[in-house]
């Protein structure tokens, strides 16, 4: 494919999105359908329509339009691209522009420019202050590829030289001690002897940096009560000898954790809600609960523009729910531990306050915000502990 066929192919997903479709899902749908598109078309259309959804105001209005074909006009023009350059109508390229077209257009400001629903711009101000800004322009780039190094397998300059020898190239980077950033071959690290052989796996910064901020000891028992792929308890599998248990409302979330431990040598034993209890209590219960991702929308851009007011408050309810139902697994001198990947108050802040009111046997002992960086999503977490063991801590 050509520069302006990927461009076209790009424009016409976009419409499909705007009426409704998936963002994979229709990206799937054209790839197989796509037979003439090799697996470098396939990676710069994909790379062309999740930029777009990442800058999907600005884009409309640098276009002047909210079609396909107007926001990679944006797209183009963000870029400091003349569309005329791919706007040709050779070889499947996108038709050229019209004089309206030309002359259509208008520079963003405020929640456009920062490329969020107005009501989402008013609770990042209101969550982040003065960071606000900053976090969503930050929303708007892609996302760094990460790479925790398994500490139980290898040490950061193996994974380093094992990665290079598959044309990977990672560096340190100090969000936290077992963390890289993928400089260099993204796309390979897949394929790379360092992950098939479980010496490193794919996990976020922040995430990482609040799984390193948990005390954990050879003699504790772990529960990640919404364990989702399992990547947090692998992390923490990685640092002890620690008994240590995943579970998931949706079992079908955690199907791959047996092979990504047994790949990583880590001991985790995945339990369904029935078998919880028969387990516990346990010494520390990781709550990692359903949020809005509003720190990930860097590699879910789509999610911003479907979440609703109506959707974050049901999701506030699902947070206090799961608080309080974990809070019940907890051993007497244990810790309960509450995490969201989203920069959001109502779902963070709010959230602590409102269990803590609700549970007054409780008391916060630590919490911290990781804020949406180079190296890491925005993520929050907030250590608790019941308060007549509090000091223990």
């Amino acid at each position: 494919m050509t520069p302006g066929a990927r461009i076209q192919a790009a424009i016409e997903l976009l419409d499909r999105i705007s009426e409704g479709a998936p963002a994979e899902k229709a990206l799937t749908t054209w790839a197989r359908g796509a037979r003439y598109a090799g697996s470098g078309d396939r990676a710069a259309v994909r790379d062309h329509v999740f930029q777009a959804l990442r800058c999907w105001r600005s884009y409309a209005c640098i276009g002047g339009g909210e079609t396909g074909r107007a926001r990679m006009i944006g797209a183009l023009r963000s870029a400091k691209v003349d569309p005329d350059t791919f706007f040709t109508g050779a070889g499947h390229a996108p038709e050229p522009l019209s004089a309206d077209e030309r002359s259509a257009g208008t520079v963003p400001l405020g929640a456009a420019a920062c490329d969020l629903p107005d009501w989402l711009w008013d609770a990042f101000r209101v969550s982040l202050k003065d960071r606000a800004e900053t976090a969503a322009q930050m929303l708007r780039e892609r996302a760094p590829v990460m790479l925790r190094v398994n500490q139980a397998r290898a040490s950061r300059d193996q994974v380093i030289r094992s990665l290079a020898q598959d044309d990977v190239k990672a560096e340190p980077q100090p969000i936290a001690k077992n963390a890289l950033l993928v400089t260099h071959g993204a796309r390979k690290v897949a394929r790379s002897r360092a992950y098939l052989e479980g010496l490193a796996e794919l996990q976020d910064g922040s995430g990482q940096a609040a799984m390193e901020g948990i005390n954990l000891t050879d003699a504790q028992s772990v529960l990640d009560y919404c364990a989702g792929g399992g990547g947090k308890a692998l992390a923490l599998a990685a640092r002890a000898q620690a008994e240590i248990y995943a579970h998931d409302i949706d079992p079908a979330r955690m199907q791959d954790l047996p092979e990504r431990a047994a790949r990583a040598g880590a001991r985790v034993a995945t339990l369904e809600t029935s078998a919880l209890a028969s387990k516990a209590p346990y010494s520390i219960v990781l709550c990692d609960a359903p949020c809005s991702g509003s720190g990930t929308w860097r590699r879910a851009p789509e999610a911003k523009w479907r979440l609703t007011p109506e959707r974050l408050a049901e999701l506030t309810e699902i947070q206090a729910g799961i608080l309080r139902e974990a809070s019940h697994l907890v051993a007497p001198e244990g810790r309960l531990i509450y995490a969201t990947c989203s920069v959001l108050r109502d779902e963070n802040e709010d959230r602590i306050d409102a269990f803590l009111d609700s549970a007054p046997e409780w008391a916060l002992r630590k919490m911290q915000r990781f804020d949406v960086s180079e190296a890491g999503d925005g993520f929050f977490v907030a250590h608790m502990a019941r308060k007549d063991k509090i000091a223990q801590f």
